[in-house]
């Protein structure tokens, strides 16, 4: 998503050194590494094994010592701190973190999709964690209610809950198909189409693919990192897919960028005004959308937005 805009973005310098904190299919990777010269460095980070098996073959693919020096780990960004100092990198020129999911993940075998039969997973590194089948078994029904209506955003949150217990204690839930037959069931008691075409069971999925993944703590994680690890005018761009993590990643920026920090109508010297403004980001432009013809080709692009900040 918004490739091209987000390599774009990050001002690529040809011997510079960058960070993808989210490989996936390796997209914005491969066009990264289009515009570094032979001593660039691209180190691209990926919790899903199936992304850094993907980005693997793509280091097999590059003749040794020709081009910029790629790598990949399997990692969540949230280490993405401790991992660069391990590998001995201080600074880099640019991170990239795209929060959405690949195109693979959407498999039946993976349980994100509520289109396609398959086990409720929802895990993007499946080598860890509870499944999305074991949080569904075990949450309390005034915890699943307030999963849903904080990070799905959904207004029948009470009643998908109370339909879920309900379910569960008859049979377990342990496919996709089963949960979001239960959910659309309750939605379209309500109403008879949701808006945009959205599937009455994407809320509901969103928010335990969420909260199994631990998405919105990750995030806060690695932002805090961001700082830090920039060079000046090195660049952050964040590609987001739901409004609680544009919330926070535009908080992050206008927040390290010392927005509404200083008091008003209070004249202030230039070395009073640092101690209230300090400055470490600056937003760069205003917050970016797909064009007209990407949303065209891949309708799960329409929700995407991206924000960008360069180290001062």
């Amino acid at each position: 998503m918004l490739r091209y805009e987000a390599v774009e973005a990050l001002a690529i310098k040809p011997g510079g050194v960058y960070v993808d904190g989210t490989y996936g299919r390796g997209g914005h990777s491969r066009l990264i590494l289009s515009r570094l010269g032979q001593q660039g460095r691209l180190i691209a980070f990926d919790k899903d094994m199936a992304a850094v098996e993907s980005g693997r073959q793509l280091m097999r693919e590059r003749p040794a010592g020709m081009g910029p020096k790629f790598e990949i780990r399997h990692i969540a960004f949230s280490r993405i701190r401790e991992m660069l100092f391990e590998m001995g990198v201080h600074k880099v020129d640019g991170i990239l973190l795209d929060l959405g999911i690949s195109s693979p993940q959407l498999d039946a075998e993976r349980g994100f999709s509520l289109r396609e039969e398959g086990p409720l997973d929802m895990r993007m590194d499946v080598t860890q964690g509870i499944t999305a089948a074991q949080w569904v078994e075990s949450v309390s029904e005034t915890e699943l209610e307030k999963v849903i209506w904080e990070y799905g955003e959904e207004r029948y949150a009470r009643q998908i809950a109370r339909a879920i217990v309900m379910a569960r204690a008859r049979q377990p839930i342990v496919t996709t198909r089963q949960l979001a037959q239960i959910v659309t069931a309750v939605v379209r008691a309500h109403e008879r189409k949701r808006e945009g075409g959205q599937s009455p069971a994407t809320r509901t999925f969103q928010a335990i693919r969420i909260v199994v993944n631990q998405e919105l703590e990750e995030l806060a994680l690695v932002l805090n990192q961001c700082v830090d690890l920039l060079n000046p005018s090195g660049r952050l761009a964040v590609i987001s897919f739901h409004s609680l993590e544009d919330r926070m990643v535009k908080r992050y920026m206008r927040a390290s960028a010392g927005v509404d920090k200083v008091p008003r109508n209070i004249p202030l010297r230039e070395t009073e005004l640092k101690r209230f403004n300090p400055q470490q980001l600056k937003v760069v432009g205003k917050a970016v959308r797909p064009r007209r013809q990407e949303v065209m080709a891949n309708s799960r692009s329409r929700s995407a937005i991206m924000r960008v900040a360069e180290r001062v």
